[in-house]
């Protein structure tokens, strides 16, 4: 029997029986639909964490000198006093990695801390992420200005008192007004607002439309960091393949400033997206393990469900296929008959599942703050997947169809 002729009687079959098929589909169709659900919001969050999180908070391809790594992790508490022995990272430090890193290289002072802020027009709003940075910081983070302008490497060397404001920030303390040209107070230092920040969204839940940014050596470079050290200095590769390079040349700098032995480990940290991520790559990958491992338990009782149906199918339609037989079929014609028939049950039961699940996933991002990522990939496997079990499922009636002797199966009635 032609394959395409295989699948048409599936169909037929289907579109007979509806009410036997429906309950036949059920176990495949809420598996897969659990199975896609599940890894599109899996895929979502992982999107989320490597796009946004990389992307916003780390930067593209760029990695940060710390005394110690910002995300930590799991910390014993003795690597944590080990740490807190570790030297600051000093204006001095930044003098030396200028002086090593290629001319296409970007770098950039940066601290920050949470402080309050005063306006003429509200007075104890909002707390502000305050950011000391060099000028560069804008074009490191791509951050785009909105209204105004960014400030300039000369204010900074000149410490002059200018900010630029988050979209939240200026709607808090400048309400139904222009900011730029105003006063804005972080702590008692007064600062004048000169840009505005594109919106930037969330990252985890932090708003990064409530950063204020002014420049290193103005009084915030003294809010937040500690006489000489700074918090951090970020650098950024002109590209990805010379991103390692880049980092090896930092890090030799830093440990011969610091004095360090080869078979001393380094006392300071290199954060980058791909060290920062190492963690959730493996959250991830036990994550999508999960969602496709417990789908499988009702695929299991899915299958039972299409072998039951198919016995059945086989003992009503023994006569039909005595008569098949009787007019020329051969063995192989009948197990490949049954054995479309239910394949295609479990692939639509699949089909089904899958635009259940795309719409379960959406549902649930829709209503919390879980995003959602369809991959194409689990839309494949969702429906190989259900084909398989559809095969696997019907090898046993199929074969004990193919079995029937054809004058025993005409005479069963």
């Amino acid at each position: 029997m032609p394959f395409i002729e295989a699948i048409r009687l599936a169909l037929n079959q289907l579109r007979v029986q509806k009410l036997k098929s429906f309950f036949t589909l059920l176990g495949v169709t809420i598996s897969v639909m659990f199975l896609i659900a599940v890894v599109s919001i899996v895929e979502g969050m992982n999107h989320y964490v490597e796009v946004d999180f990389a992307g916003k908070f780390l930067g593209v391809n760029t990695f940060t000198l710390r005394r110690f790594p910002q995300i930590e992790g799991d910390v014993t508490e003795d690597e944590w006093r080990a740490w807190q022995r570790r030297p600051y990272v000093t204006l001095d430090d930044a003098a030396a990695l200028q002086e090593v890193l290629p001319a296409d290289a970007r770098w950039s002072l940066a601290s920050s801390g949470w402080e309050n802020a005063s306006s003429a027009y509200n007075d104890g709003g909002v707390q502000v992420i305050a950011e000391a940075t060099s000028a560069s910081y804008f074009t490191i983070k791509d951050l785009g200005i909105k209204e105004g302008r960014a400030f300039t490497e000369e204010e900074d060397v000149a410490g002059l008192p200018v900010i630029v404001i988050g979209t939240e920030i200026a709607d808090a303390y400048f309400p139904n007004l222009d900011p730029i040209g105003r006063e804005l107070r972080v702590k008692r230092f007064p600062f004048r607002v000169i840009g505005v920040i594109e919106k930037q969204g969330t990252v985890f839940g932090l708003s990064l439309d409530r950063q204020v940014i002014a420049p290193f050596h103005s009084q915030m470079g003294r809010l937040t960091s500690q006489r000489t050290s700074v918090g951090s200095i970020i650098v950024q590769a002109p590209a990805a393949a010379s991103f390692h390079g880049i980092q090896e040349l930092v890090r030799e700098a830093i440990r011969n400033r610091h004095r360090l032995r080869p078979s001393q480990p380094d006392d300071f940290a290199l954060e980058s997206s791909e060290s920062a991520l190492t963690q959730w790559e493996t959250i991830h990958k036990y994550l999508v393990l999960a969602g496709m491992v417990l789908p499988a338990i009702g695929l299991v009782v899915g299958a039972i469900v299409i072998m039951n149906i198919m016995l059945v199918a086989v003992s009503e339609r023994t006569v039909e296929i005595g008569i098949r037989k009787s007019l020329g079929a051969r063995r192989r014609d009948i197990l490949s008959q049954f054995l479309v028939e239910s394949a295609t049950l479990s692939v639509v039961g699949a089909i089904l599942g899958v635009g259940l699940g795309i719409a379960l996933a959406e549902l649930v991002a829709a209503v919390s703050p879980l995003p959602a990522h369809v991959a194409l990939w689990s839309i494949a496997l969702s429906v190989g997947i259900g084909g398989g079990v559809g095969i696997v499922a019907g090898a046993y009636p199929a074969g004990r169809a193919s079995r029937l002797d054809p004058i025993l199966a005409m005479r069963a009635e």
